[in-house]
C-alpha cells in the first residue's frame, strides 16, 4: 500500500497577507480608474463641479503602506440567521475587486460592519467568528479569533478589551498627530459614533476615554452615511485653538473624509464679522461680555433704530405724485415686526411693501402698473430715503463699539437687564473708535457675531462637532449653535476640565445656549489612554473640582508610571526628567505653567535638550540632537488640553494652581495637565503640593 504524501497544513497568516496585497492592488486600481475618467458636465459650471468631485475622490483613495486597509474580519453564517455563508473583511475604506465587483473590503461604517464593534456572545448578530489582525508597517503580522457562538469565556470579551491584539493597538506609543481609533472602538463608543444625523448627541468624557476621537468618527460616519445632504449643507469641527486642530487634522482624511471644515471659534467668528481678534481684557469684563443677557441688550440696541413715520412719503412719478400717509406706514412696519422677520429681512420688504401701497394709489387712479414697476418703485431715491427714516442700515460692528462706548445708549438698551456696576464695567475697555482701529477681544467679536444674526441670519450647516465646549461662553456657544440652527451637533468635553472664568457648568445650560436643549447626553468614564496609577491619582481632584461626576478609570492592562520628584533644584530636575523619557519609546511633553515657558526653554537649551515648543518652531540645541527634535515638546499649560504624549514631565503644580482666577479653577487646569500622559508621569515640585493631591 502506498503512502499518500503528506501536505504541510494552510497557514492562515499567509492565505490572510494574500488577502492584504490583492486588496493594496485593487485599490491602486480604482485610483487609477479614477485618474483616468475625464470630467464633462452640460456647462462650464457642470464640469467644474465634476472636476472637483473627481479630485476628492482621488483623494480617498490614497493609500498609506504604513496603514493596514483592513484590521477585522467577519464570518457570518446562514445558520445564526445571516442570508449568506460569507467572509467580510473590515477596513478604513470600501475595495471592490475586478471579478464581478465583489467587496475585497468592506468599510467600517457599512451596516455589515456593525458586528465587528458590537456583537458578543449573548448576541452574535448572524456572525460565527470575528477575527482581529496585528500589523506592523502595514505588513500582517498577527491574528485572533473570538468564537461568538460556543466559544471559551475570555475575560472582556464582552467589550472586547479580552483582545492581546486590541490592548496593543490601544497601548502602542504615540508619535505625531491623533491617529483614528476604528480597530478599537467600543461598543459604547460605537453607539455614539453611529447616532443618527436628526440627533444631536453630548459626550462628558473623561481624560482618556476617546471623546474628541469618537467626535471626529461620528463625523466620518455621517458624511459616510448621509453624503449627498451633507456635500451640500456641511460639516464643520470647531476646536479650541490651533494646535488642537493640528493634532486632529489627520483623523478625517486617513478615514477617506476630507471634506469637513475645521475652525477654532476665534477664527470662525473673526471671518463671518472680517475682525482681527488683537485685545485682551480682565477675566470679570470678559465674564459679563460672554453673559447670554447680552443677547437681549443687542436684540434691543439693534430694533432701537426702528422709529415712527415723522411725514408722509411723496413719490413723484410723471405729472402725479402719489403719497403714503405716515399712519400706513407705521402699520405696515407693525405688522412686519410681528412676524419676527430678521431685521435686514424686514428693511427689505418695507421698501416692498410701500411700493405695494403706491401701486394700490396708481390702480385707483386708472393705471395698470406690474411688478416692474413695483420693483422700480421700491429702488426709487424717495422710497430708499424714506425706508431710511424709518428702519436704517446697521452695521453690527459699530452697534457693538457704540454699545461699548456710549453710555446712554447701553442704559436704554440695557435697562432690566444689567444694573449700573456692570454697564460701567462694560464700558470699562474702551476698544476704540472704528471698527478697523478697534482692539476687538474674542468677546467683543462674539457680541459682533450675535448683533449680526439680529440683523441676517446665519447659514446653518449640516452637522457641527463642538469640542472642549465646556470653556465656551453662553455668547461663545450661541454663536456656534447658530452654525447649526437646522442641523445636529456632536458635543464635547469635561466638565472637570473647565478652566475658562465664563464658563457655563452644566451640559443642560450649556445645550439650551447651543439651541440643542434635547441633545441626549452620555457619559464615557471607562479611560483607554491614560494609565490607571495616573488618571487615579489625578481623579483625587474631583470632589474639589467636579463633584457631580462619576471617577473615571483605566481599562488598560499597563497601570503605566507615576513619579512625583521633590526637589531643590526643579528646573534642573526637569531636564533630568526629559532626558530620561527620550530613552523610552514616544513622545515627550514637557508642561509647564506659562510664565514658566522662557525660563525652562533657557534650561533645556543649556542643558543641550533639542525641543519644539507647541504652536512655534523647533529649537536645535545641538545638531546632534537632531533625531529627538520631533519627540520631546515644550507645552504652555494653557494649551495642553485635548494632546496627549507619551510620557508627561509636569513641572510645579502649585504654580499651575496659582497662575488661575481661583483655585477650583486652579486644580481643574492642573486636572488637565495631570492627565495628558499615555505611559509615564513625572511630576517634579519644589512647593508643596496641592492639599487634594497630597491626600
Amino acid at each position: 500500500m502506498r503512502a499518500e504524501p503528506s501536505h504541510p497544513p494552510p497557514d492562515p497568516l499567509a492565505a490572510e497577507q494574500t488577502h492584504l496585497d490583492e486588496s493594496r492592488a485593487a485599490l491602486t486600481q480604482m485610483r487609477r480608474q479614477t485618474a483616468g475618467l475625464t470630467a464633462q458636465g452640460a456647462d462650464r459650471i457642470a464640469t467644474e463641479h465634476l472636476k472637483q468631485v473627481l479630485h476628492r475622490r482621488m483623494l480617498s483613495l490614497q493609500d498609506d503602506p504604513t496603514v493596514p486597509l483592513f484590521f477585522g474580519r467577519l464570518d457570518y453564517a446562514t445558520d445564526l440567521g445571516a442570508e449568506h455563508d460569507e467572509t467580510l473583511y473590515v477596513g478604513r475604506r470600501h475595495i471592490t475587486g475586478e471579478a464581478g465587483g465583489e467587496p475585497l473590503v468592506i468599510d467600517w461604517r457599512a451596516g455589515m460592519s456593525l458586528p465587528f464593534y458590537r456583537a458578543r456572545p449573548a448576541d452574535p448578530m448572524h456572525v460565527r467568528r470575528r477575527r482581529r489582525f496585528g500589523f506592523s508597517s502595514g505588513a500582517l503580522t498577527a491574528y485572533e479569533d473570538e468564537d461568538l457562538v460556543g466559544g471559551p469565556a475570555v475575560e472582556g470579551a464582552e467589550r472586547g478589551t479580552g483582545s492581546s491584539i486590541l490592548q496593543a493597538e490601544i497601548e502602542r506609543p504615540r508619535t505625531g498627530p491623533m491617529r483614528d481609533i476604528v480597530s478599537t472602538i467600543q461598543p459604547e463608543q460605537d453607539v455614539i459614533v453611529r447616532a443618527g444625523l436628526d440627533q444631536s448627541v453630548c459626550v462628558q468624557g473623561a481624560p482618556g476615554t476617546g471623546k474628541t476621537a469618537v467626535g471626529l468618527h461620528r463625523a466620518a460616519y455621517l458624511l459616510y452615511a448621509h453624503r449627498e445632504q451633507l456635500s451640500r449643507s456641511g460639516v464643520l469641527v470647531v476646536g479650541p485653538n490651533a494646535s488642537f486642530l493640528s493634532y486632529i487634522g489627520d483623523v478625517l482624511p486617513a478615514l477617506g473624509e476630507i471634506d469637513a471644515g475645521q475652525a477654532t471659534v476665534e477664527s470662525m467668528l473673526a471671518d463671518a464679522t472680517e475682525l482681527e481678534v488683537r485685545g485682551t481684557e480682565p477675566a470679570a469684563r470678559a465674564r459679563l461680555k460672554g453673559d447670554a443677557r447680552l443677547a437681549e441688550v443687542l436684540r434691543r440696541a439693534v430694533w432701537s433704530h426702528v422709529a415712527p413715520a415723522t411725514g408722509t412719503l411723496v413719490l413723484p412719478r410723471g405729472i402725479h405724485q402719489w403719497r403714503v400717509p405716515a399712519y400706513l406706514a407705521d402699520e405696515v412696519v407693525a405688522e412686519l415686526r410681528e412676524r419676527g422677520v430678521r431685521y435686514e429681512a424686514g428693511r427689505t420688504m418695507l421698501a416692498q411693501r410701500l411700493a405695494h401701497q403706491v401701486l394700490l394709489r396708481m390702480e385707483a387712479a386708472g393705471d395698470s402698473p406690474d411688478d416692474r414697476v413695483q420693483a422700480a418703485v421700491a429702488r426709487s431715491r424717495e422710497v430708499k430715503a424714506y425706508v431710511s427714516g424709518l428702519w436704517p442700515a446697521l452695521d453690527p460692528a459699530r452697534l457693538v463699539l457704540r454699545l461699548l462706548t456710549d453710555a446712554p445708549f447701553l442704559a436704554e438698551a440695557a435697562a432690566g437687564l444689567l444694573d449700573d456696576d456692570e454697564q460701567r464695567e462694560l464700558q470699562g475697555g474702551r476698544p476704540g473708535r472704528t471698527p478697523r482701529s478697534a482692539r476687538w477681544t474674542l468677546a467683543d467679536v462674539a457680541l459682533v457675531d450675535e448683533a449680526r444674526d439680529v440683523l441676517m441670519r446665519t447659514p446653518s450647516l449640516g452637522h457641527v462637532v463642538l469640542d472642549e465646549a465646556q470653556d465656551l461662553s453662553p455668547m461663545m456657544l450661541r454663536a456656534v449653535g447658530r452654525r447649526a440652527s437646522t442641523g445636529s451637533m456632536t458635543v464635547l468635553g469635561d466638565l472637570a476640565q473647565a478652566t475658562t472664568p465664563w464658563s457655563v457648568g452644566s451640559w443642560e445650560e450649556s445645550l439650551a445656549h447651543l439651541g440643542q436643549p434635547d441633545a441626549v447626553v452620555t457619559e464615557l468614564v471607562e479611560g483607554f489612554r491614560v494609565p490607571g496609577l495616573v488618571i487615579d491619582y489625578a481623579a483625587r481632584l474631583l470632589p474639589v473640582i467636579a463633584p457631580t461626576l462619576t471617577p473615571p478609570y483605566s481599562v488598560r492592562r499597563s497601570a503605566g508610571e507615576l513619579d512625583l520628584r521633590r526637589s531643590d533644584a526643579p528646573l534642573t530636575a526637569t531636564v533630568t526628567a526629559a532626558r530620561e523619557q527620550l530613552e523610552q519609546a514616544g513622545t515627550v511633553g514637557v508642561v509647564v505653567a506659562d510664565a514658566q515657558v522662557a525660563e525652562v526653554a533657557a534650561a533645556l537649551g543649556g542643558a543641550g535638550v533639542a525641543y519644539a515648543l507647541l504652536g512655534e518652531g523647533t529649537a536645535e540645541a545641538d545638531p546632534e540632537d537632531h533625531a529627538d527634535v520631533r519627540r520631546v515638546e515644550l507645552v504652555p499649560a494653557s494649551l495642553v488640553k485635548g494632546l496627549e504624549f507619551d510620557h508627561v514631565v509636569l513641572l510645579e503644580p502649585a504654580r499651575l494652581v496659582a497662575a488661575e482666577a481661583d483655585e477650583v479653577t486652579g486644580l481643574r487646569r492642573l486636572y488637565v495637565c495631570l492627565t495628558r500622559a499615555v505611559t509615564t508621569l513625572v511630576v517634579v515640585h519644589a512647593a508643596d503640593l496641592p492639599l487634594a493631591l497630597a491626600a
